[in-house]
């Protein structure tokens, strides 16, 4: 009887996995993995492929035949595209980090359970998620308004409030934020704009990583604004300059029968190849500044997007 009672019970862990549940949820990674990067691998072999080979044998993991004439067609003006690599640059870091500020600074007053009007203030920021001016106001406010064409501002100021992003934050300042920290900060004597600084913005660092990261996505594969606004050329930015590159391509391919010489042209253009090429310089800074989101991105998307 005593080895019966003095026996401990024993308590299953079901917070552990076994491990054969652990190597095939790796198997599935490791294929979701292969999934994402074996695309952009084949982009980038068909970008240093010659474009007869393409044309021949069609896409492969391995360049058959390599050659870089996609290349140097692209960088033939070298100096527009470093310039469009300079205005994509600026107008991603200036107009993210003002976003980012801009809806902070909006997100958090409605947050607020102390503050009178903040059912007004989201009404208003819930509403133009769901109606819209339209193209033609929206255009006129920015050309006869606020007389912002031909200037960096008109790169920069449409993309710099977006309600969805005001509405995540805000619930993350509901859900993530303490309301005695910062009554706790209102007795230590900290105005409101102090708290936000020094106690609110540091603790937010996951939902506004997030949110920079959506910034920058949005301002670095803009070509819309510099449709509409832009004709300047020393305004042009990386993707508005590859959009025209590959119109340009696609112009001379469905015109080839019109055009004086064209199957010379034709001949001697890397239409596959340089759309490839254009990808990978697209996507190439970008690609190399996700690892500096990812430590907050997972944590910030999750907690932010819970209604609260």
């Amino acid at each position: 009887m005593e080895k019966v009672f003095n026996k401990k019970p024993i308590f299953k862990d079901y917070t552990k996995i076994s491990k054969k549940a652990d190597f095939m949820l790796n198997i599935i990674m490791i294929l979701c993995t292969i999934a994402c990067v074996l695309p952009l691998l084949i982009v980038f072999s068909t970008s240093i492929t010659d474009e007869k080979t393409v044309t021949l044998y069609g896409y492969s993991l391995l360049p058959r035949k390599i050659s870089f004439e996609a290349y140097k067609y692209i960088f033939k003006d070298i100096m527009v595209v470093l310039r469009a690599y300079g205005v994509t640059l600026f107008v991603t870091i200036v107009g993210s980090l003002m976003s980012i500020s801009i809806i902070a600074m909006y997100a958090y007053p409605i947050s607020r359970k102390d503050f009178k009007y903040r059912n007004i203030f989201t009404f208003m920021v819930f509403l133009t998620m769901l109606f819209n001016g339209g193209l033609v106001p929206w255009y006129m406010v920015y050309v006869n308004v606020l007389h912002i064409q031909d200037t960096i501002f008109a790169l920069i100021l449409p993309y710099l409030m977006t309600p969805l992003y005001v509405l995540i934050m805000r619930t993350f300042f509901i859900t993530s934020i303490p309301d005695s920290i910062i009554e706790a900060a209102r007795i230590d004597g900290a105005g409101e704009f102090q708290t936000f600084i020094r106690i609110v913005l540091p603790l937010a660092k996951p939902v506004l990583a997030t949110i920079g990261l959506f910034n920058v996505l949005t301002y670095w594969n803009d070509w819309y604004a510099p449709l509409l606004f832009i004709t300047d050329e020393k305004l042009f930015n990386l993707q508005y300059i590859m959009f025209r590159v590959d119109k340009a391509i696609l112009y001379l391919s469905n015109n080839a029968s019109s055009i004086n010489n064209a199957t010379q042209i034709m001949a001697n253009l890397p239409s596959q190849t340089a759309r490839m090429a254009m990808a990978m310089i697209a996507i190439g800074p970008i690609v190399f500044a996700y690892p500096f989101f990812q430590k907050y991105f997972v944590e910030g998307l999750t907690i932010g997007s819970i209604k609260g």
